[in-house]
């Protein structure tokens, strides 16, 4: 036996016993990467008694691209469609209140009206008067809602499946809920494979070892999962933002996957007639979190949209 050859067995080996004996650190180690593919630092700022943990990308030059994360997400969302941004763009993607290394208090709200507040203090707190805003899923309903609150802060808004709006037709995670349940709560380590193939249109199969990390983090804050689920499902079912529309003022890009099973595809068309100075892209074979799934592409038509702002 070679000598390579003994040092690629010794390789296998050892990432092996990473692997099954410490997961999080090989999960951390590939997170890691993808920051640094995406050419992301993580920070943190104190904003009020919370600190606020965010991903940030250069140039420091220009206005910023401010990007939220969806229910359940965190910052990392962003790390893989960063690589196609901060080359010309700065880019910062926060953990969310409730999500991620942020406050997961269970005495607080997280509705959609406390979110927009706190996101104002978070970038008030960075110093930025005024950012390209966008948003996957409960993200997108946040800067949605955002445009409409604070209209002077947003340059631009990017819409990524999001919620907050109700479509001619509905989708099966609707349906759930106007009958009670949850589909995004997880029930066990192999109902983390129900998930991904609920969320994405051809998910990435995810090692057992990370499966059970995924698992036992939302086990962990299940009970403040679940209220934030109902918050904002019950806002975005039953006072959804429809009617709101023609106020939203800044030049607005939709994007959407067509085969989302969490917020129906039609909700495009309810966005793009209710929202005067808008574009749409839908992408077929995509779900609900193109930016993932569809990184560059997405990318490429963010990057077209900017260009004109």
């Amino acid at each position: 036996m070679t000598t390579l050859l003994y040092i690629i067995l010794a390789l296998i080996a050892a990432m092996l016993i990473v692997y099954f004996a410490f997961p999080k650190a090989l999960y951390g180690g590939l997170r890691n990467m993808l920051r640094r593919r995406g050419g992301l630092v993580e920070k943190s700022i104190t904003v009020g008694d919370h600190v606020w943990p965010f991903l940030e990308g250069r140039p420091a030059e220009g206005v910023p691209v401010v990007l939220l994360h969806g229910f359940g997400g965190d910052k990392d969302n962003w790390s893989v469609y960063a690589a196609h941004i901060t080359g010309t763009h700065r880019l910062i993607a926060p953990d969310l209140p409730g999500f991620g290394e942020n406050d997961r208090s269970l005495d607080r709200d997280y509705d959609i009206a406390s979110q927009c507040h706190r996101l104002v203090a978070f970038l008030d707190a960075m110093g930025i008067t005024k950012c390209h805003l966008g948003g996957n899923s409960m993200g997108g309903f946040i800067a949605l809602q955002f445009a409409l609150e604070y209209p002077d802060m947003v340059a631009s808004l990017t819409l990524f499946n999001n919620a907050g709006v109700v479509g001619e037709d509905k989708s099966e995670l609707q349906i759930a809920a106007e009958d009670g349940k949850n589909v995004l709560a997880l029930t066990s380590v192999e109902d983390t494979t129900r998930l991904m193939k609920f969320v994405a249109y051809k998910p990435v199969a995810m090692p057992g070892q990370f499966r059970k990390l995924f698992f036992e983090e939302a086990n962990a804050h299940k009970e403040l999962l679940d209220k934030i689920f109902w918050q904002i499902a019950g806002s975005g079912l039953n006072d959804p933002l429809n009617d709101r529309l023609g106020d939203v003022k800044a030049p607005t890009l939709i994007i959407w996957g067509r085969h989302d099973r969490l917020i129906d595809v039609s909700c495009v068309k309810v966005l793009a007639d209710g929202i005067e100075n808008s574009e749409s892209v839908i992408f077929e074979k995509t779900g609900h979190i193109p930016m993932i799934e569809k990184p560059k592409e997405s990318a490429s038509v963010h990057l077209a949209f900017l260009a004109k702002q």
